[in-house]
C-alpha cells in the first residue's frame, strides 16, 4: 500500500532523520572544561556578565541581566518595573503558562486579552478593551518567533504609565522594522531552556535601555546587591536568580552558531511555505508585514476542517504523526487551567490583596478558542533539516489531506 496512510498500515512519508537538538561539538566541551578548571563556577566568574553584554550588544540594547530561566526573567522584569499587588497585567491566553504565572508570582493579576487570528499574538484592539486604571503592564508574546504587533501595542499604551514587557522566549533572532524584539518595549525577556533556539539547558536574560530598570533587575537577581556596592551590602529585597558560568560558557559558543542556524531555518520555512501552499486544508502563519527577520522557534500550521472532510484535531494529529512528522497540538486557552478557574485556592495571596480579580470561568476569547482547535506546530529542529526531509514532510501532510474523507469515515 505505497499511497496508504501510515496510520492505516502504509509506509510513513518521513524516513529522513529529524536533526538532533541541541547541537554541540568540541567547542562546548572545551568551554565547559575551561570553567571546570577555573573553579569559578558561579560567583566570582566573568562569563555571565560577558555574555549579558555580548547578547545586549548583538540586539542593540544598552543593558542585559542574566537569570536562571525565561520564567524568572519575566518575574524579575515585572518586579523591576514596579508591578506588584493590586496591579493588573494584560497577557495573551494562547501562550505557555509562564507568561501569566510570572504575573501571579509578583502578586499581580493576569487579565487575558484575545489574539489576532493570523499572527496568534496579542491583539492591540483587544488590549485597548482591557485597559483600566489598574493596568500596570502588557506582556506580548512573540509566538514561535513571529513578532507581535509591538507598534500597535505602543500606540494603545501611549499616554499611560503601562510598561511593555516582551516575552521573547521563542523569538531569538526576530527583528521588526529593523529593531530586535526585546528592545522595542520597555524590557525583553529571553529563555535558554533546552528546546530554545539558543540553548543551555536552562537560563534566561533581560534586555533594557532603562538604566534604573537594569539596576533594579540586577539587584533582584543578585540577592539585593547593587552593581557598584560592597559584597555584603543589600539595600533592596532580592533573591538568588544567578546564572552559572557553565551555562554562560555554553551560550557563548551557541551564539556563534546562531546566524548560520537562523539562515537555515528561514530558508527551510520558505521551502515549506511554498510547498504546503498546494496542500488543501493546510496553511502556515504569515509574517508580520514589517518583519525584518523571523526567528522560527516553531513552524506553525493551521488545518481547515472544512477542507479536510470535517476531521477533528485529534484525528488530524494522529494521522500526521503516524507519517513521521513531529507535530504538537499547541496550547489550550490558559484561562481554562485550574490555576485560574480556581484562583482563590491556587493563588490566595494574590486574590486577597487584589481589588479586582476576573472570573476566569466566564472568560472567553473567541480567536484563542478557534486557534486551540486548529493550530499545531513542529519544533525548530525540523527546520535544520535538508530539502529531502522537508519534501517528505510535505508529502506526509499531502497524504493526510488526500485521505481526509477516509479518516472522517473512521471517526
Amino acid at each position: 500500500m505505497p499511497n496508504a496512510l501510515a496510520i492505516d498500515g502504509g509506509e510513513p512519508a518521513v524516513t529522513e532523520p529529524i536533526p538532533d537538538w541541541p547541537v554541540w561539538d568540541e567547542r562546548e566541551r572545551t568551554a565547559l572544561e575551561d570553567v571546570l578548571a577555573s573553579r569559578q563556577w558561579g560567583v566570582g566568574g566573568e562569563r555571565t556578565e560577558a555574555f549579558a553584554g555580548e547578547f545586549a550588544s548583538r540586539h542593540g540594547a544598552e543593558c542585559g541581566v542574566t537569570v536562571t530561566s525565561g520564567t524568572t526573567a519575566l518575574r524579575v522584569a515585572l518586579d523591576a518595573a514596579g508591578v506588584g499587588p493590586g496591579d493588573e497585567v494584560i497577557v495573551p491566553p494562547y501562550t505557555f503558562v509562564a507568561t501569566a504565572s510570572a504575573v501571579l508570582e509578583v502578586g499581580a493579576v493576569p487579565v487575558f486579552a484575545d489574539i489576532e487570528p493570523e499572527s496568534l499574538c496579542l491583539d492591540p484592539a483587544a488590549v485597548a478593551d482591557r485597559l483600566t486604571d489598574r493596568t500596570a503592564a502588557v506582556n506580548p508574546v512573540h509566538l514561535g518567533g513571529r513578532p507581535a504587533d509591538l507598534h500597535g501595542l505602543q500606540r494603545v499604551c501611549a499616554d499611560t504609565d503601562v510598561v511593555i514587557v516582551e516575552d521573547c522566549a521563542q523569538a531569538h533572532g526576530t527583528w521588526l522594522d529593523g529593531e530586535a524584539v526585546g528592545t522595542i518595549g520597555d524590557v525583553g525577556c529571553f529563555s535558554f531552556q533546552t528546546s530554545k533556539n539558543l540553548a543551555a539547558g536552562e537560563g534566561g536574560l533581560l534586555l533594557t535601555d532603562d538604566e534604573e530598570l537594569y539596576t533594579r533587575a540586577w539587584s533582584r537577581m543578585n540577592v539585593g546587591r547593587v552593581p557598584a556596592g560592597d559584597w555584603y551590602e543589600h539595600p533592596v529585597l532580592g533573591s538568588n536568580f544567578r546564572m552559572t558560568e557553565f551555562q554562560a560558557a555554553i551560550l557563548e559558543v551557541q551564539l556563534e552558531r546562531m546566524d548560520e542556524q537562523l539562515e537555515h531555518r528561514t530558508a527551510a520555512a520558505a521551502h515549506l511555505d511554498a510547498a504546503l501552499a498546494d496542500v488543501p486544508g493546510i496553511t502556515s502563519v504569515p509574517d508580520h508585514p514589517h518583519t525584518t527577520q523571523r526567528g522560527y522557534h516553531l513552524y506553525i500550521i493551521q488545518y481547515d476542517p472544512d477542507e479536510l472532510a470535517g476531521i477533528d484535531k485529534r484525528t488530524f494529529l494522529d494521522a500526521v504523526r503516524a507519517e513521521g512528522i513531529p507535530l504538537s497540538g499547541g496550547y489550550r486557552p490558559l484561562y481554562r487551567e485550574e490555576l485560574f478557574t480556581e484562583i482563590e485556592t491556587r493563588a490566595p495571596a494574590v486574590t486577597e490583596l487584589a481589588t479586582h480579580v476576573p472570573d476566569y470561568n466566564s472568560v472567553v476569547c473567541p480567536v484563542t478558542e478557534h486557534a486551540a482547535t486548529v493550530t499545531a506546530w513542529m519544533p525548530q529542529s525540523v527546520l535544520l533539516g535538508e530539502d529531502a526531509l522537508l519534501d517528505q514532510i510535505v508529502e506526509g501532510f499531502a497524504k493526510v489531506s488526500a485521505h481526509a474523507e477516509a479518516l472522517a469515515a473512521d471517526e
